[in-house]
């Protein structure tokens, strides 16, 4: 059942459109908001400024200090797309890109980015953000805005729950319904304890994005 509460509470996530953990998390978030009086406010952070810059890449593969230089690319356009039409643009752009990027598994295509903007309602020419430094200092502006608080030794998602940032929840699949309620729920209490810092275990699953 929809929860009908007029009053919805933002939820802040950051999120890097390349991240696949990130991705599923959000589509958990989507879920939420159906079961719970909450609300996706949808932020940027960079992958490529925190391993590469703040991190100094320290630790890095050559493979993957490759694929943060590519990392750029997304989340410029978002930042491009949030100064041209307001950050309520992010949600519909972060699907368009999400769903070609993780769902259809299309991320070295380089139509994805073309077609997310189309489908956002977004001029083509912001594609051209991808390889320009003139937003940057606006992704740099809402990642310190998360990290700041979460600190340097986490990635993405990070999540803004009764006024405390985590990093998480890692989860897969995407829970849905009421499971993602109850998920929810047990990171509303966690999130409200003093001196809460970290639950984990190991991964033993790749992302999953049915």
């Amino acid at each position: 059942m929809r929860t009908q509460q007029p009053d919805r509470e933002p939820v802040p996530f950051w999120f890097d459109p390349l991240c696949p953990w990130a991705w599923i998390t959000s589509r958990w978030l989507l879920e939420v908001e159906q079961v719970r009086p909450v609300r996706a406010d949808w932020r940027i952070m960079s992958l490529a400024y925190l391993n590469l810059i703040q991190r100094e890449g320290k630790g890095l593969s050559e493979d993957y200090r490759t694929f943060m230089e590519t990392a750029w690319g997304p989340v410029r356009v978002c930042a491009a797309a949030a100064e041209h039409s307001g950050s309520g643009i992010l949600g519909p752009l972060y699907t368009a890109i999400g769903t070609r990027l993780h769902n259809q598994r299309r991320r070295d295509d380089p139509m994805v980015i073309p077609e997310a903007l189309a489908e956002a309602g977004l001029p083509s020419s912001l594609a051209e953000a991808a390889t320009s430094t003139q937003f940057d200092q606006l992704i740099i502006d809402s990642h310190t805005e998360a990290f700041d608080e979460v600190g340097l030794d986490v990635g993405t998602p990070v999540l803004g729950v009764a006024g405390t940032h985590l990093f998480g929840p890692v989860v897969t699949p995407s829970p849905r319904g009421e499971a993602a309620g109850r998920l929810w729920d047990g990171l509303v209490l966690v999130a409200g304890t003093d001196g809460f810092f970290e639950l984990k275990r190991s991964r033993d699953r790749k992302p999953s994005f049915e």
